[in-house]
């Protein structure tokens, strides 16, 4: 369909928790091929609907795009939910929609999550590593929040991205 722009903090949006949509509705699939187009012409590796102006419940993850990442491939999920998460550990996290920013964030290293792909299917998928995160951070966008909200001290935890030139 489209390559949408990313919003950037403070948008509205980016605060706004998403509507549960239906993957058989036209606007679920036009919204996913926006995401997908968007994510092919960026520098990330996963996006969330509300992160380019859609406040609905759908999001991509391809951690494969990412130089020696493994993980489950390009993932399209409709109302993803995590079930399970294991082994807590803090690591450094950037956004798109933060293009200046990384910071420390409490995440897991294993993360199952379920959600309905765009023909229908319920998936469950066992997550680790990079993957994992991936999804955590996508599903807190659908939440409203970004990895600002998890960053335990911003005087300490946040970090201005080095700038080329």
């Amino acid at each position: 369909m489209a390559i949408r722009p990313i919003l950037h903090y403070p948008h509205p949006t980016l605060k706004t928790t998403s509507a549960a949509v239906a993957p058989c509705d036209p606007a679920t699939q036009a919204v996913a091929q926006d995401l997908l187009d968007t994510l092919a012409a960026s520098p990330g590796v996963a996006l969330a609907a509300p992160q380019i102006g859609y406040a609905l419940r759908v999001i991509v993850v391809d951690v494969s795009r990412k130089n020696g990442e493994q993980g489950h491939g390009l993932i399209v999920l409709i109302n993803p939910v995590i079930l399970v998460l294991e082994g807590p550990k803090i690591l450094r996290e950037g956004c798109l929609s933060v293009p200046d920013y990384t910071g420390n964030v409490l995440r897991h290293e294993q993360a199952v999550v379920e959600g309905i792909t765009l023909d229908g299917r319920v998936v469950t998928l066992s997550t680790s590593g990079f993957e994992a995160l991936a999804f955590q951070h996508e599903v807190d966008h659908l939440n409203g929040l970004l990895f600002l909200d998890r960053i335990q001290s911003l005087s300490t935890d946040l970090f201005r991205r080095k700038t080329s030139g």
